[in-house]
């Protein structure tokens, strides 16, 4: 920069590194790897069923006939591949990278838990050892042809999601949120950030929207209704599904067998990424 710098390139004729782009920060997906489309499912907060939302995404978009793949950025607390009954030790490699295991109906799946010893271990790594992971699933793992790969982010707006906002090119994200008042002050944090990044935002998922009665059919809110509603019209985004609190759905992904679910509760946002 010169000494006397303006700041206004336009009267300038010095051809300082200022005036140049800056760098992309994104990086290659691995060699062997064709991923079409990357969409991350982020929340503002912890538990709210995000990784629950990506499982069904997942399984949604494999039942209509898409090569899918999951890759669980959610290091320190990694969910995916209890739902989906994968243990350690299904994972091989070759010289090009990684081999993902597969679910029982096809969907490719990367996860932490996958490669430890013993899943009930805690991964108390720092910051950037768990960003370098995420990047590792990225780079080193060979995904093949995938359509549309999902990725399971940690909550919050933190070293992780920064990295991957940065470093994987995203077509979109969908955010996951629930009922409660606070809503759109949480919400509203992952929105900011997806817009400072220039992510587009896909829409909004609300979990544990309500429970229906065994009885009678009869939805009912328990942590109420219409927030969601509210903060999305009032942001611009669109609201695509309701998800309801489901002990069948929890049964089943205790027991790893989140596949064999009937329901089909996220058509909507199914369709909002295909369109991307």
């Amino acid at each position: 920069m010169a000494e006397n710098c303006t700041h206004d390139c336009s009267t300038c004729g010095v051809d300082c590194p200022s005036k140049n782009a800056p760098e992309s920060l994104l990086r290659p997906v691995n060699a062997e790897s064709r991923v079409k489309k990357a969409i991350a499912v982020v929340s503002g907060k912890g538990g709210v069923g995000k990784s629950m939302v990506t499982s069904l995404l997942a399984l949604t978009e494999r039942r209509r006939g898409k090569n899918v793949a999951i890759m669980d950025a959610d290091i320190t607390g990694p969910s995916i591949p209890r739902a989906f009954g994968m243990h350690a030790g299904g994972v091989d490699g070759d010289e090009g990278g990684i081999i993902p295991p597969e679910t029982a109906t096809g969907i490719k799946v990367m996860s932490v838990n996958l490669l430890l010893d013993d899943e009930s271990s805690p991964v108390v790594w720092r910051g950037p050892v768990i960003s370098g992971t995420v990047l590792q699933f990225w780079e080193d793992v060979i995904w093949g042809d995938v359509d549309v790969m999902f990725i399971d982010m940690p909550p919050g707006t933190g070293d992780v999601p920064l990295t991957i906002f940065q470093s994987i090119k995203l077509d979109g994200i969908i955010i996951v949120t629930s009922p409660q008042e606070l809503v759109s002050m949480i919400v509203s944090k992952a929105v900011n950030m997806a817009k400072m990044m220039n992510i587009p935002v896909i829409g909004l998922v609300e979990n544990m929207s309500y429970v229906e009665c065994p009885d009678c059919g009869r939805k009912i809110h328990i942590f109420g209704e219409g927030r969601t509603e509210a903060y999305a019209a009032e942001a611009g985004i669109p609201l695509l599904d309701k998800m309801p609190i489901s002990p069948e759905l929890a049964r089943l992904c205790d027991a790893g067998k989140l596949e064999l679910t009937p329901h089909e509760w996220l058509l909507n946002t199914a369709d909002a990424v295909e369109r991307v």
